[in-house]
């Protein structure tokens, strides 16, 4: 009788033990790894297989939903989310910014080299020597737009540690995809304001301009979410810099030939910035991959597409979950 009063108790406080384990609300770290200091956080227990999240261009590792964030570690996994150079709490470059970025667009689009300070496989240089400094042999990895693109390095650098590969709203990168409007790519590299409330509207704007036509934003919401991101830290020049990076490559189409790790292609059908047709493309040329179609799907965490989001990808990360500890091998 004890022992099954013991499991009631249990089988009662589960839900909150999982809750407890899975606070998001854990304090943000610092690793040194190689030249720069990354910013970090860890959520859930560390025997539990780990999944990174890498972030996109000039977004912080809050841009991570802290909802989703939670809904992962209940998965079962412990949940790795950071900033990445040159955003957040993360280190800095300190190369001036370019000078008119515009002007390396336009080689980029005519197929001519673009000189840029670091590259998109420094960075994922940058994420794997994270997990190593948390001592992560193998773990997941869930990449979104730029993040996206530095988890396919990731996963051509060290494929015997990436364990399963998830892809959202990216791109190979290769020639002759359809580009965004030329008014969002405008939005997107306006990062320089003369104050606070010019930098928290301007974010304001790109978010609704990243956002779903199908779905009504709530302004003050949107400015509420750029002031929390303004106040966290506020780098323009950095944003340049990973813009430079991305067109410093305008292609991954043989990386992404030779990749064999098991990959997730998660694409919304009304992306402004990276068309549905760059989804398709990077799920084209993964042998082995699958590609799933979010309808209505743009290029932001928007509330309406977390649950369809979530349904997308955690049968996926449930079904390549290794079990406890040998994730770690």
């Amino acid at each position: 009788m004890r022992a099954l009063l013991f499991g009631l108790a249990l089988l009662c406080g589960w839900p909150s033990w999982a809750a407890n384990r899975c606070d998001v609300a854990v304090p943000t770290e610092l690793a040194e790894v190689g030249e720069v200091r990354l910013a970090y956080q860890s959520i859930g227990r560390a025997s539990d297989p780990a999944l990174l999240l890498v972030m996109g261009l000039g977004g912080q590792l809050i841009h991570w939903p802290d909802e989703v964030v939670a809904r992962l570690c209940q998965q079962g996994f412990r949940v790795i989310r950071f900033d990445n150079r040159d955003v957040g709490l993360s280190t800095w470059a300190q190369q001036p910014p370019v000078s008119n970025l515009s002007y390396a667009a336009l080689r980029y689009k005519f197929g001519l080299s673009v000189t840029a300070p670091y590259r998109l496989r420094d960075m994922a240089g940058d994420a794997l020597g994270l997990m190593d400094r948390l001592g992560v042999r193998r773990f997941h990895v869930l990449g979104a737009s730029m993040g996206g693109m530095i988890a396919q390095h990731m996963a051509d650098l060290a494929p015997a540690r990436v364990l399963s590969l998830t892809l959202l709203m990216t791109s190979s990168g290769a020639q002759g995809l359809p580009a965004p409007s030329p008014a969002l790519l405008d939005l997107l590299a306006q990062r320089e304001a003369p104050n606070r409330q010019v930098a928290i509207e301007q974010q304001a704007d790109l978010l609704a301009a990243l956002g779903s036509p199908a779905v009504h934003d709530d302004r003050a919401q949107l400015l509420q979410q750029a002031q929390v991101a303004y106040d966290r830290a506020f780098n323009p020049q950095g944003a340049q810099r990973q813009i430079l990076a991305i067109l410093a490559e305008p292609s991954r189409v043989d990386l992404l030939n030779r990749l064999r790790v098991p990959t997730l292609v998660v694409h919304g059908t009304a992306d402004p910035l990276l068309p549905v047709m760059h989804g398709v493309h990077v799920a084209a040329h993964i042998q082995g991959s699958e590609l799933k179609l979010i309808p209505g799907l743009a290029h932001r965490f928007q509330e309406a597409f977390k649950e369809p989001l979530l349904a997308a990808v955690l049968p996926y990360l449930r079904a390549h979950r290794r079990p406890v500890g040998l994730a770690q091998l």
